[in-house]
């Protein structure tokens, strides 16, 4: 009885390790960009309910400058914010693109956008 032989030749192995590879650069490269992202959502959200913000729009611009700042974030200043006043509550939103550099003259452009609502 022969048996046949099962496992994984050499061309499939090297063929998943460059899909992983691939992957794992991708994710390395997006991952800060990311990142970025989810600070700039939790310093708007904290500026639309910090009580002290919501007397001016000056005064949430530099609760938002203080915040990035803290969290050291470049992407998004305060002059990028689109501030509004609706009703008695503060409604912050802003949208930004970031380039991601990835091998040689080949980028990844994202955008982002965001706002204080829920």
């Amino acid at each position: 009885m022969k048996r046949k032989q099962a496992g994984v030749s050499l061309s499939g192995l090297l063929t998943w390790a460059v899909v992983i590879a691939v992957v794992a650069l991708l994710g390395m490269k997006i991952t800060p960009a990311v990142i970025e992202y989810f600070q700039i959502v939790a310093a708007v959200k904290a500026v639309a309910n910090d009580p002290g913000a919501k007397t001016s729009v000056a005064e949430a611009r530099k609760a938002f400058e203080r915040r990035a700042t803290v969290d050291d974030f470049t992407s998004v200043t305060s002059q990028d914010l689109d501030i509004t006043k609706d009703g008695g509550d503060l409604m912050v939103s802003f949208a930004y693109e970031k380039r991601v550099p990835l091998v040689a003259n080949v980028s990844l452009l994202i955008y982002f956008e965001g706002s204080s609502r829920k």
